[in-house]
């Protein structure tokens, strides 16, 4: 991308799609544009309206310098933004959080199906929350809900409590520091989330390079991905009220031995639900007893 020659929006978004694919970067496209909006301070739409317009040299400049940490350093559009969209919420993203991914909603709309009723004073509880978009979707979506949520990590805790107050949200929720249940001991809810690390140490080598930027506690679950997701539901029907559902989000792959882990800690109405890609993403249960809702 030379900067001795006058460039236009649509010569800038070909260059940088081709230089994007020829790195190997999926949605090359898509970063191009976003990237570009992003260095004009204009939506990402106005670019199609905008296609023979001259960019200035001062914003050619910002924007090389995105091609460049997106390209070479791989660092994810989201913390160079400093922002992810998740559940149509505007999060604030750094290195010290998991970039919100869209197979995560999945998780947010089979927790909402089995609490149907918007009014109810749910509790619910997110574990490991990260930027909070679990538990910010949810209580969005359940006003009258009393929303818990913790995290190992104090960083991460930060963003999702800054995240909350960007949003207008900081009074519906409790953010507990802690590792799993030792945050909020011998507490019982009416549901219980988590998008938990279950990548496995073995499989490094072979993660995207984008992953390198993103908290190691947040992705990987020990050397076969289970550490920290088994702990996890071996332990959740004590957090549980009767009646009480779970949700988790795991690795495609790893379904069908968390949905029989689920019914060995006593669970029932054990289901997988499929992501957008139509890929098993998450596990729901219920704890047996109280009054069961029909979810959809």
């Amino acid at each position: 991308m030379s900067a001795d020659r006058s460039w236009t929006v649509l010569e800038l978004l070909r260059w940088t799609e081709q230089h994007f694919s020829a790195q190997g970067i999926e949605n090359a496209r898509l970063d191009a544009e976003v990237l570009l909006a992003h260095a004009l301070g204009t939506p990402r739409l106005q670019l199609y309206v905008d296609f023979e317009k001259p960019i200035a040299q001062p914003e050619r400049a910002v924007f090389r310098e995105l091609v460049v940490r997106r390209a070479r350093d791989r660092v994810p559009v989201s913390q160079l933004l400093g922002s992810r969209e998740f559940w149509s919420l505007e999060l604030s993203v750094t290195a010290d959080v998991l970039s919100p991914r869209p197979e995560t909603e999945t998780l947010v709309e089979g927790a909402l199906a089995r609490l149907p009723d918007r009014d109810a004073a749910y509790r619910i509880l997110d574990l490991g929350t990260g930027s909070g978009a679990i538990a910010l979707a949810l209580a969005g979506e359940r006003p009258a809900a009393h929303v818990t949520a913790t995290d190992i990590s104090p960083k991460a805790l930060q963003i999702a409590r800054l995240n909350a107050d960007k949003l207008l949200l900081s009074d519906r929720l409790r953010f507990l520091e802690g590792d799993l249940f030792g945050a909020c001991p011998g507490e019982q809810f009416d549901l219980v989330v988590s998008n938990p690390p279950y990548v496995a140490e073995r499989d490094r080598a072979e993660l995207p390079p984008e992953l390198v930027h993103e908290p190691e506690v947040a992705l990987f679950g020990g050397d076969d991905g289970y550490a920290v997701v088994s702990r996890l539901v071996a332990e959740v029907s004590s957090a549980l009220s009767p009646g009480g559902v779970f949700g988790v989000e795991v690795g495609h792959d790893q379904t069908e031995r968390i949905a029989k882990e689920c019914g060995e800690a006593g669970l029932e109405q054990i289901e997988t639900l499929r992501d957008l890609a139509r890929r098993p993403r998450v596990v729901m249960a219920r704890k047996p007893g109280g009054q069961q809702e029909t979810h959809l």
